[in-house]
């Protein structure tokens, strides 16, 4: 086993001693445009997170042609159906 227990050659910390700390920085202040800047972010974003309602729609209208050709296309279905069928019997 090779663990070495005791501290390495050159340091001589034991008891530990209290690390002495640096002096202490003044506290920095938010400036009154900071503030405004911080607060004008935070109602844009609860404004672009706000709930949208949009109106109901009737259902919509459909021109006179796609109507008739609505038409025509299905009339055209039945009678192949109708050609189909005949042919099988």
């Amino acid at each position: 086993m090779n663990t070495q227990l005791a501290p390495r050659p050159g340091r001589h910390d034991h008891p530990p001693q209290p690390v002495p700390h640096p002096e202490p920085r003044p506290v920095r202040r938010v400036g009154a445009l900071d503030r405004a800047a911080m607060h004008l972010g935070m109602a844009l974003i609860a404004w672009g997170r706000r709930p949208v309602r949009t109106p109901r729609r009737e259902r919509p209208v459909f021109s006179p042609e796609s109507v008739r050709a609505r038409r025509d296309l299905e009339n055209a279905r039945d009678q192949y159906l109708v050609l189909k069928l005949t042919q099988f019997r």
